[in-house]
């Protein structure tokens, strides 16, 4: 059984990865800060878990130590949604959000690397990028340019890491989470925001799982260093509104 490590498994998107993952029989490991929402799933899915933050650089070596000699594949879907006007960032700002989104990646997939190597077969990493990344939006500087980050450390750890190893990036528009909930409440920015999407509505959660879970299997074997965009269009297709 292939055994699957996920951080931001208590959020919207990685629970959402570790319900498809487990359907298919992969034996997971969750890890996120929320104990009771990790224990819950891990209950559900019967799974094991760590309880930590990302920002705890102990973390990393924690679950490398838990998760055993060998896993097939890591995913990290942890992220922040740190909209400000670039005169109201501050330094902290632009550092907390540069340590969750790439540091963090970075430490984990570094950590988990001997485990990953001794798969026995081909493994693979998925991080989590951001539409931002692509395209200029206000109020987007400290969240476009960490999780662009995310997506030049996707093609660095790719190349050094391959041919063991495959790493590729999910890079999302908007899509319903806990961070985005205040957003979802309004019915007007909902629409409005949906009409600049070729496909008239925002992200759900099991648009970024269903990928998740092929780039993780046998099927994408030969596909690496690949930032893909899951965004209704977002990023690459201009409407009329």
């Amino acid at each position: 059984m292939k055994k699957i490590v996920i951080f931001g498994a208590s959020g919207a998107m990685g629970s959402e990865i570790a319900k498809r993952l487990s359907t298919k029989g992969y034996n997971l490991h969750l890890v996120g800060r929320d104990e009771e929402k990790i224990e819950a799933l891990s209950d559900q899915l019967n799974a094991n878990y760590t309880i930590g933050d990302v920002l705890n650089a102990d973390l990393f070596p924690q679950v490398a130590s838990e998760v055993g000699d060998s896993i097939h594949g890591l995913v990290y879907a942890v992220g922040t949604l740190n909209l400000k006007s670039l005169r109201r960032l501050t330094e902290a700002d632009f550092m907390h959000d540069y340590q969750i989104n790439a540091v963090g990646a970075a430490l984990a997939v570094q950590q988990l690397e001997p485990a990953l190597k001794n798969s026995g077969g081909v493994s693979s990493v998925v991080l989590f990028s951001s539409v931002a990344a692509l395209q200029g939006f206000t109020f987007h500087a400290s969240i476009s340019m960490a999780k662009g980050a995310v997506q030049a450390l996707t093609l660095a750890l790719a190349a050094e890491l391959a041919p063991k190893i495959r790493v590729n990036a999910i890079s999302p528009s908007l899509t319903e989470s806990n961070m985005s909930k205040s957003m979802f409440e309004n019915e007007k920015m909902v629409e409005a925001i949906s009409k600049l999407h070729a496909m008239s509505r925002l992200g759900k959660p099991k648009d970024m799982a269903a990928l998740c879970e092929f780039l993780l299997s046998s099927d994408a074997d030969w596909i690496t260093g690949q930032i893909i965009g899951v965004d209704g269009g977002r990023s690459t297709l201009r409407i009329r509104s």
